[in-house]
Formats: C-alpha cells, structure tokens, sequence
C-alpha cells in the first residue's frame, strides 16, 4: 500500500478540516464542537465509534480484514483535540476570535489522525489487525489522558494495544516536515508546587514590629534555585521557575500573607520523588528562619513521558522508510514540556514524536513558539503526518 500517495490525495481535505477546527478553539474536556466535526468525519468508515462519559472524547476502531480468521495485534494511535486559553494574535485568515487559540498545534494533530483513519480504513483489508483511533479533550493541563484510560480506552479493541503512537507538531526549532524522536525520556514531567507563607501585618514603615511574609516568600524562591543547583546532577536536570507571585493590597503595608506557585520539570523518577520532598523542606526551613509559618504542597500532575527504545527505533526505520533519510533526525536530548500521553506510555509501550511545523519561507530558530499568541504552523506537513500515522501502525501490526 502506497500511503503517502494516498495521504497527499487528502492534502486538500485535510487542510479544510485543520483550519475548520482551528476556527472553533475549545479548551478542557468539553469540546462538542470539535468532537461533532471529527464524527463527521470519520462517518460512513467501516469503524467501530464511541464517545466519552465524562469528556468529549472519540474512541474509533477499524478491524484489519487480515487478521479476521484469527485476530493480529493492536495498534493505538492517538489526537489530542483542545486549545488553549489564549487570544489569538495571528494573521491568517483562519484565526479564532472567541478568545481560544490552538497555540499548540492540536487542531494538525487531530486533523493527521482523521487522515490516518481514512487512508488505513481504505485498506482495511490488508491490516494484519486492529487500530484504535484515540481522540483526546484536555491535554492542556486537564489529563484527558487519564481520563479516557479510565474509560477503557486501551480496552476498546478487546484487546490491549502492543503498541502506542503519537505526533506533536513545532511551531519552532525544527524544520517544517522533519520527525524527531529518541528513545528514554522524550518529555519532562510537569508538577506544582504551591506555597502559602503566613506572617503578621503591620506598618511599611516599621517592619520589626511585623513578620513579613513577602520577604520570606522572596528568600523562599531564591533558596530553592540555589538548592536545585547544587542538588541535582547536570545530566538528570530539575527545572523550576515561578510563574505566580502574590501579596499586598498597599504600598506601605505589610500583609499578613504571601504566596507563590511554581512548575517543577524533571526528567526521572528519582529526579522527581527528591524534588517533590526537598522543595517542601527547603520552604519550611526558610519560613522557621524568618519566624512565619508555611504551608507548602507539592503537586504531581504529569509523569515523565518515557518512549520505548526499540520502538523509537522502529519509528526511525519507518519515517525513513517512507520519507527519505533526511526526514528523520534523532532527537538529542528530551524536550522540557509535558505531555499526558506519558500515562499511556506507562501502560502500551510506545513513542510520542515530534514534527515540525514552522510557517513557510520562516526560520524556526526565530519563529514563536508553541502556547504563543502568534504561534503558526505549516499546512504541508498534514499529509505527511497522516502518512506517518497509518506507516506505524501498518508495519506494526505486521510485525506481529
């Protein structure tokens, strides 16, 4: 089967749907629209469709007409499908103004595994097993992964999948129609830590007679940048970085309270079970030398996204294959993002790729970045994408 022959006959479908879908930004687990237009979509294929309970998620199973005398593997393929909370600041033609923006680019994703569904559904009949189409809501810091495991997704064929895919597309950093992967860990793994320091208010101008919170919520985030320095070994990093600060009502008053959240990567489970006691510690140790109290809780939201060795080589072979050598680079090092498909990969063996897709004629070491307001990504590489897709899960059920 030619798939990519058969993916840029789609070309012009697909960039209908992506830019259909990019129109209507929907954020969480409810997403009736996004959810109405992919069943549109795949209606009238030969498979076997159910929404979620508590999300609006898609699950889709096509049966590989070649293994029906005795039933072959299972493939998982999986979309993400929600937006972000983020007013767009592009000038395509196609831009939301609902205040949602698909900054990351999951309008392509969901788009490439509408594609991958038609191109494998058209040869249903030499599929040497099943594929389970997985349409995710709530990626964006919702784990809608989570949820739909819950729900069975990895059950829907019958049986467990051997092994899990999925594409994140780049508006930056690597070159429009080039994959990257490596196996170990691809992705970091995201956590909160949410820090509530209690002193006593009083006068701006006489601060020995308060115990100022906002001082030590200051020694409190510089002290753990410093632990972390000299904590954690340069090649097993922890990464955090406070992105909320909160206190005061007026100038020449000390407030009673101070507070801070902070998001905390790292990149194994060590790294992250040391991380998640030391940082509570070192808050507890500030606010007992300042003389205020603490309240310090460490969040665990997602896990390392770790890909399989041999299937990261396997997806190497199969992008090559049916690309060319110079589609394909291995990825260095991980990317410090966080990912939800990492709960899938701690059940299904598996790989989550990246692919780039700056816009045309940019240089993607100068292009904004993924979550960004002006973020724009590159139609061109839906086909290929699609493509990709349907290879994986093509050879793998082949291989048995």
């Amino acid at each position: 089967m030619d798939l990519r022959d058969d993916a840029r006959a789609l070309s012009d479908d697909l960039v209908r749907l992506r830019r259909a879908l990019h129109r209507i930004p929907e954020t969480g687990l409810d997403l009736p629209r996004t959810q109405e237009a992919v069943l549109a979509e795949l209606d009238g294929l030969p498979l076997e469709v159910r929404t979620g309970e508590q999300l609006s998620s898609v699950t889709a199973v096509l049966r590989g007409g070649a293994g029906e005398a005795a039933p072959g593997p299972v493939v998982l393929l999986r979309g993400d499908m929600d937006a972000l909370p983020v007013a767009e600041r592009t000038t395509v033609d196609f831009a939301a103004d609902n205040g949602r923006m698909h900054a990351c680019g999951h309008d392509l994703h969901t788009s490439m595994l509408v594609g991958a569904a038609k191109l494998l559904a058209a040869h249903r009949d030499r599929l040497a097993g099943d594929v389970v189409f997985m349409f995710q809501p709530g990626e964006e810091g919702h784990d809608g992964a989570r949820h739909m495991l819950a729900e069975g997704v990895l059950e829907a064929a019958g049986r467990r999948p051997v092994a899990a895919y999925a594409l994140h597309v780049l508006s930056a950093g690597v070159p429009s129609g080039v994959f990257q992967a490596r196996g170990g860990p691809m992705m970091s793994a995201s956590n909160v830590l949410r820090v509530r320091v209690r002193g006593a208010g009083g006068h701006g101008s006489m601060p020995h007679r308060a115990k100022d919170p906002v001082q030590a919520a200051c020694a409190m985030v510089t002290a753990l940048q410093e632990w972390i320095t000299r904590s954690f070994d340069v090649f097993d990093p922890v990464v955090l970085s406070v992105g909320m600060f909160h206190a005061g009502t007026q100038v020449n008053v000390i407030p009673e309270t101070a507070s801070f959240r902070a998001t905390v990567r790292s990149f194994s489970p060590a790294a992250q079970a040391r991380v998640k006691d030391g940082t509570v510690e070192v808050c507890r140790g500030i606010a007992a030398a300042h003389g205020v109290a603490v309240d310090a809780e460490f969040v665990e939201t997602y896990p390392v996204t770790v890909n399989d060795e041999a299937e990261a080589d396997f997806v190497a072979r199969a992008v090559r294959e049916a690309l060319g050598e110079e589609r394909f680079v291995r990825r260095p090092n991980p990317v410090p993002a966080s990912e939800d498909f990492s709960r899938v990969l701690g059940e299904v063996p598996g790989v989550m790729t990246m692919l780039g897709a700056p816009p045309p004629g940019a240089d993607p070491e100068r292009t904004p970045n993924n979550h960004s307001p002006l973020a724009e990504f590159d139609d061109a590489v839906l086909a290929d994408g699609a493509a990709v897709y349907a290879e994986l899960a093509a050879r793998r059920l082949a291989r048995g």
